[in-house]
């Protein structure tokens, strides 16, 4: 089928640049008349905090809608000019639309004073399909201009008010890094063209069908940022194994039409092959069973699905415009002296010694895994956003004035309430260990709810908050004998966080199981696939280390530019891990498949490992490097969830294609020898056949007669 549709695309390349122009063009005009409707809410059912919040939504709907905080403040003092704060009230009033402006809440040295303003639900669009909340936010900044011009401090908290768009230079940088890294893989610029246009269109088409599955399931506001990342880096890497493969075909002699055939049975089988699984990795994420991961699982793999569907129609269009000159660049290169010598000493090099080799790489990814330890998945706060940000002045403003648990303030919901508990409810808390005040009940509407808010001594982030929502509600509540909730935001991200970390377990543990069939059914090996499981498993923890060490503990952040000293959101982890799985999976595929096509063909292991890595230690050394650039680009962005999945899946890439693939493989290859690929007689016979070359007879074509038991699914012989 892959055949059929790239020879099409192949034979009609006009229509099918036009298929693709008018198809990304329409999903963008769609995307831009319907807008986004990201979600970034983190209540789960079934927790304590959404069982306050239904509680407050009933009897307390003010308390439960969402609301900006307002942050004033004057070195000299708040009074001499409070006729400017009125105006600035009243224009926000105005702005807010009949929104209840609440406060203020005066600091006892009366230079900074606390507002909040009500403000529609996030899932309220308007005709441009911006949350109204969003555009009420932009007219409160406008509103603020006259108080700051006058000398007043005035600062806005809630994810309204944080733009942290990723620059458009973080593209830039990677695509630069891609040509730079093409051109010298084929030495010529129109082939670095080629590989990039189908990435860059599918990128565009993908970006678009993310906004519109914003409007069906639950989409956090990060999955543009993830999806750019993915479609990129797979698209390029991708169309360089293709376009390797196609180059090393003409170079042979061959039309560019079976150049073409040859190529996609059999690295475009491949290709298909990993982006099945990455793309299966990603939606594994909806296994969790949690709401805020659907949109970001569904964009990822759809961003995965729109590069392979470019690899294979897209590209193979434009392989037919330039074959002409891709063909004389070939047939040139192939005369120049073999470039994977070096490679080939490589493999020697770790065929003679792999013991140290081994010894070696596992010490290196053992020392770098061991930060991941520590990990501490929780839901970072605005103290965290970047320092120019209205949101990140109003948190430390607050923070000054009030204490740092005034930026997060905890709601205790008490149900079928009297006067006697809620003085036992309120006596209680006020008496708890890291609880700083405890503000005065208010009463719902039914009069049988009453809420209290509690402010700790400690930041929302920090772990002494936690286990002070884990206190109350285990310990302190039970013990007044009350039917009481720990709600509000600061509970909600905890129980967010706690359920990820609950099922993160799981989620690793099926995405492992499903990889470790996959391998085994296609390479037919049990050791292989098993130490495949384990090597990728020590690369990516080798990653949530480096995440550890920078965003947690701080190390290297100025040089980095980064902020460290807070935790690890909680579905990073989870979202790096389906990723990193996914593309770690390329370069194994391509890597073994050169390797047991050499075995097949000698029945020499260490002939195999050698030529294996001769064969593919230069286009697998290119794709990471591509991909590090691309992803590592993201470091630029001012948002710290996008600079933390772009760090991490630039150093598992990097970790991955470096000391796994090109230390750990071969040296455990070698030393394994003929039991790399023995397989238990019970399975063997029950195993279904899966080749990642295509024969006479599976397409009834030319390419895939050549009579090669197995093709490499790699590029760069």
């Amino acid at each position: 089928m892959i055949q059929r549709l790239s020879q099409l695309s192949f034979r009609h390349p006009s229509r099918t640049l036009a298929v693709w122009l008018v198809g990304v063009a329409a999903l963008t005009a769609a995307a831009g008349v319907l807008g986004t409707h990201f979600s970034g809410s983190g209540r789960l059912p079934g927790t304590d905090s959404d069982a306050a919040y239904r509680l407050l939504a009933r009897e307390l709907p003010d308390s439960a809608s969402d609301s900006a905080g307002i942050v004033v403040h004057r070195a000299g003092g708040l009074e001499p000019v409070r006729p400017t704060i009125d105006r600035l009230l009243s224009s926000i009033r105005a702005s807010a639309r009949g929104g209840a402006v609440s406060g203020p809440t005066m600091s006892a040295d009366g230079t900074t004073a606390l507002y909040s303003v009500d403000l529609p639900p996030i899932e309220r669009l308007g005709r441009d399909g911006t949350p109204v909340a969003v555009t009420r936010a932009g007219e409160f900044e406008r509103a603020a201009h006259a108080a700051r011009a006058a000398g007043l401090r005035v600062e806005f908290a809630g994810p309204w008010f944080l733009h942290g768009d990723v620059p458009a230079s973080a593209e830039q940088i990677g695509l630069v890094v891609a040509v730079v890294v093409l051109c010298l893989v084929f030495g010529s610029l129109l082939a670095a063209g080629v590989t990039l246009v189908p990435a860059l269109v599918g990128v565009a088409g993908s970006v678009a069908l993310t906004a519109l599955i914003s409007h069906l399931i639950a989409t956090p506001d990060v999955t543009t940022e993830v999806a750019t990342m993915i479609g990129l880096g797979v698209g390029i890497d991708y169309g360089l194994f293709l376009i390797t493969r196609f180059r090393r075909e003409l170079a042979s002699g061959r039309t560019p039409e079976l150049a073409l055939a040859t190529t996609m049975s059999t690295a475009g089988r491949a290709v298909l092959l990993a982006g099945g699984t990455v793309a299966v990795s990603l939606l594994g994420m909806l296994l969790v069973g949690l709401d805020f991961l659907h949109g970001l699982s569904i964009g990822g793999a759809v961003a995965v699905a729109v590069a392979v569907l470019g690899s294979v129609t897209l590209l193979p269009a434009l392989l037919r415009l330039s074959a002409t000159s891709m063909t004389r660049h070939a047939v040139h290169r192939a005369q120049r002296p073999h470039a994977d010598a070096g490679w080939r000493r490589w493999g020697t090099a770790i065929a003679h010694r792999p013991g140290r080799a081994l010894i070696a790489g596992l010490g290196a990814l053992v020392v770098l895994s061991i930060p991941a330890l520590s990990m501490r998945l929780a839901s970072a706060d605005p103290g965290n956003d970047p320092g120019g940000s209205t949101t990140r002045r109003a948190f430390d403003l607050t923070a000054a004035a009030f204490g740092p648990g005034a930026n997060g303030p905890i709601l205790v919901v008490v149900d079928h309430a009297t006067d006697a508990t809620v003085a036992t409810v309120h006596d209680a808390l006020g008496a708890t260990r890291g609880v700083a005040v405890v503000g005065p009940a208010v009463t719902g509407r039914s009069g049988r709810v009453r809420v209290l808010t509690v402010f700790p001594t400690s930041a929302p982030q920090s772990a002494a908050t936690e286990t002070l929502v884990e206190r109350l509600r285990t310990e302190v509540l039970p013990a007044t004998g009350a039917t009481a909730h720990v709600g509000g935001p600061t509970a909600s991200d905890i129980d967010f966080s706690r359920t990820l970390r609950a099922r993160l377990p799981v989620f690793i543990g099926g995405v492992l199981a499903c990889s470790f069939l996959l391998l085994l059914v296609v390479f037919r090996s049990i050791l292989v696939p098993l130490k495949a499981v384990v090597l990728n498993l020590l690369s990516i923890g080798a990653a949530f280390g480096a995440m550890v060490a920078v965003f947690q503990w701080g190390w290297f952040g100025s040089v980095l530019g980064l902020d460290g000293g807070a935790p690890i959101e909680p579905w990073a982890p989870m979202l790096l891990f389906a990723i990193v799985f996914g593309l770690s999976m390329d370069y194994e595929v391509f890597l073994l498949s050169a390797i047991k096509e050499s075995y097949d063909l000698t029945g020499d292991n260490r002939a195999a490992v050698v030529e294996g890595m001769a064969s593919t230690g230069r286009v697998i050394t290119a794709a990471a490097a591509i991909m590090v650039a691309v992803f590592g680009a993201f470091l630029s962005a001012d948002l710290r969830a996008v600079q933390l999945i772009g760090f991490g899946l630039a150093v598992a890439v990097l970790v991955d294609a470096t000391i796994v693939r090109m230390l750990l493989v071969p040296a455990t290859m070698e030393l394994l020898g003929a039991r790399n690929w023995w397989l238990p007689g019970f399975l063997a016979s029950r195993l279904p056949e899966v080749r990642l070359e295509a024969t006479t007879d599976d397409d009834g074509d030319d390419g895939g007669r050549e009579g090669r038991d197995l093709e490499l699914a790699s590029a760069g012989r």
